[in-house]
C-alpha cells in the first residue's frame, strides 16, 4: 500500500470554517503531514505563541549565537496534542535523525539535531517551529469534513514559509478563490 491513499489530505491545508466551535482550531489553518486509514496528523501554522526559538534553545540547553537569524523566530502552537513536543517544518533537503519527507521542499523533523544545527546557523533557512500537533483518529477528520468544519486546499511552500503568520489562513483560502470574510458561520445541507 502506498503512503498516500487516493483520499489522503497529506500536503493539504485544512482551513477552519467560520462555524468551527473547537477553540483549538477556530480561525486556524493546519498543514496536514500525514493522513491514512489510521488517522491524520498536522501542524497548526497560524497560532503564534509568545515564545521565540532563542527561548527554546535556552530551555533545552542549546548554546546559540545571539546573532543567528532564527533566534527571534516565533514558535507556533502546533495543536492541542503533546504540547511539550517540538516540531520543525522546513524546506531543507537534509535528513535529520527524525525527518518525514512530506512533499518536495517540505519536511517535518522532530529530533534535537535540527535545533542544534539552527543554533549553529547550519540548518534549513525556511522553517516553522511548533509546539504540539493536531491529531485525528481513524475516520474522525473525514467526519469533520462531512460536517463542513473545514475547507481543504493544496499546500504551498510559499504560504508555509514566506507568508506572515497572521496572513496564512487568508492566503490559503485565497489560493482556492475563497474570501473568508464572505463565508457565513451557519451551515446547511441540501
Amino acid at each position: 500500500m502506498s503512503d498516500k491513499t487516493p483520499t489522503s489530505l497529506r500536503n493539504q491545508f485544512l482551513i477552519a470554517m467560520p462555524n468551527m466551535a473547537d477553540p483549538n482550531f477556530a480561525d486556524s489553518v493546519t498543514y496536514i503531514c500525514e493522513h491514512n486509514e489510521n488517522g491524520a496528523m498536522g501542524i497548526v501554522i497560524n497560532r503564534p505563541t509568545d515564545m521565540t526559538l532563542g527561548e527554546v534553545f535556552a530551555q533545552i540547553g542549546i548554546d546559540s549565537d545571539e546573532a543567528i537569524a532564527h533566534q527571534q523566530e516565533i514558535v507556533c502552537a502546533g495543536g492541542p496534542v503533546q504540547l511539550e513536543r517540538g516540531f520543525v517544518l522546513h524546506d531543507s533537503r537534509d535528513n535529520w535523525e527524525s525527518t518525514l519527507n512530506i512533499a518536495p521542499g517540505i519536511n517535518l523533523t522532530t529530533s534535537r539535531d535540527i535545533l542544534q544545527a539552527l543554533a549553529e546557523d547550519r540548518g534549513p533557512q525556511q522553517i516553522i517551529i511548533a509546539l504540539g500537533y493536531a491529531g485525528w483518529g481513524a475516520g474522525q477528520l473525514e467526519d469533520e469534513l462531512k460536517e463542513n468544519a473545514w475547507l481543504t486546499c493544496e499546500a504551498s511552500p510559499e504560504i508555509l514559509f514566506e507568508t506572515p503568520i497572521h496572513l496564512r489562513r487568508q492566503a490559503a483560502a485565497a489560493s482556492i478563490g475563497v474570501d473568508l470574510q464572505l463565508l457565513s458561520p451557519d451551515t446547511g445541507h441540501a
